[in-house]
Formats: C-alpha cells, sequence, structure tokens
C-alpha cells in the first residue's frame, strides 16, 4: 500500500531508515532532508485544515519539533512522511478546535525550535510583472475556491489532487474508506469548478495583458523600423 512502510522498496526503507536514525542524533543534515521532503506537503495539509498561511507555518514547525523530540515513537510501520503528515493534521486540527498541544514543549532545545523551514508559499522570480501579476491573481482565485470547500472535501482534494497522494494513502491519512475518498473528491471537483468558474470571468479579461514594458517595447521597435524617433 502507497504510504506504509510495506509499500516502500527495500531500498528506500534501508534509506529512510537510515535518515531517521541520523535525524535521531540530530544530524543536521538528515534534519533539513527531512523538512525539505516534506514541507510542501505538511503545509498544505495544515493550510487545508485552517485557512491561513501564517497559522499553517506555524503548524508544521511545530509538527517537526515535535516528531524530531519524540522520533523514538516512529516504529517505522508507516512512511515517515505519512507519519509526519498525521502529526501535523492532529496539531492543526487542535488548533482549530481552540485545545492545548498535548505534548509540552518546555524542554525542547533551543536549538531544535531555530531548525530552519522553507518558506511558504515557494514562488519563483518573475521576469514579465504583467503576466506575474494575472497569474498570481488566478492563483488567488483557486486558492479562495479551495478554502470554501467544506473541510471534509478539502482535505481529499488537498491530498489527492496537490499531493498526488494514492486513494489507498489518504484513507489512511484521513481514517476514511477508500471508496469514500472517490466519492469526496468527485465531488470536491464538481463544487471547485462551479466556484472557480463563477469567480474567474473577471479574472480571464486581464490574463494576456498587453501593457506596460511589453506595450512599450512593441511601439519602440515598430518606430524604430519606420525610422522614426531615435
Amino acid at each position: 500500500m502507497p504510504g506504509t512502510a510495506a509499500g516502500l522498496t527495500a531500498g528506500a526503507r534501508t534509506s529512510e531508515a537510515a535518515l531517521v536514525a541520523r535525524a535521531r542524533r540530530r544530524d543536521e543534515a538528515a534534519l533539513r532532508e527531512i523538512m525539505q521532503a516534506n514541507n510542501r506537503r505538511l503545509f498544505r495539509l495544515a493550510r487545508g485544515i485552517l485557512r491561513s498561511d501564517s497559522d499553517a507555518e506555524d503548524v508544521v514547525q511545530e509538527t517537526y519539533v515535535r516528531a524530531f523530540t519524540h522520533l523514538d515513537g516512529f516504529l517505522g510501520e508507516s512512511a515517515l512522511s505519512t507519519w509526519l503528515s498525521r502529526i501535523a493534521i492532529n496539531e492543526a486540527l487542535a488548533r482549530a478546535r481552540g485545545r492545548k498541544p498535548q505534548v509540552e514543549l518546555g524542554s525542547v532545545p533551543e536549538a531544535t525550535l531555530e531548525a530552519q523551514i522553507i518558506q511558504f508559499p515557494l514562488s519563483s522570480a518573475a521576469t514579465d510583472p504583467e503576466k506575474s501579476m494575472a497569474q498570481r491573481e488566478i492563483q488567488r482565485v483557486v486558492e479562495r475556491a479551495v478554502d470554501e470547500l467544506p473541510e471534509t472535501f478539502r482535505m481529499v482534494f488537498i491530498a489527492r489532487v496537490m499531493e498526488g497522494m494514492s486513494v489507498e494513502e489518504t484513507a489512511g491519512l484521513l481514517g476514511i474508506k477508500p471508496e469514500t475518498v472517490k466519492t469526496r473528491l468527485h465531488r470536491a471537483r464538481a463544487m471547485l469548478r462551479e466556484n472557480v468558474e463563477k469567480k474567474i470571468g473577471p479574472v480571464v479579461m486581464d490574463a494576456f495583458p498587453f501593457a506596460g514594458e511589453r506595450c512599450e517595447r512593441l511601439t519602440e521597435a515598430v518606430l524604430r523600423r519606420l525610422g522614426i524617433g531615435a
């Protein structure tokens, strides 16, 4: 089954076990490798519950602190990513419900609390400001539409579509039947499509801008070919 230790190849299981063993010894490179491999998934899962970037980032950091200080509790019965995802979901749900964390962190080493984590959301340098602006607006429309999905549908959509988890892995992570995953995903897609279509109309009118730098560049090129101006 994907997402379980049994579903990993022998080489992958050995590699993960070695990585966890290094992490238990507070090997910095191992801790960084684990975080870089899981940052995006944990952030998206936490944000799917809390619908807040800053709260989701807090959950991701809290998840790593709890995991790295309780690695003896990881028995390898599931993939490390699945174990971390469950911690993140539980932490996010606890925050959403206003509960206090179950594990006290007073004894957590300060160096662990200061572990560097990739900033979210990841972004790349924009070479075309106008295109980038249109893309960001479309992204915001999609993000808002995802946020508006009921939590039960939202979490399945994030796990299956955004993180590419299998039906079985999603079912195990969320504690539901595979058939329920399929049903909720179908419904989530229909709801999301409807929400996006309602909001995307005004945005796509500006999706292919031709102003600013590009407009000026073309204008100057034409004038030069006509021998007008400098």
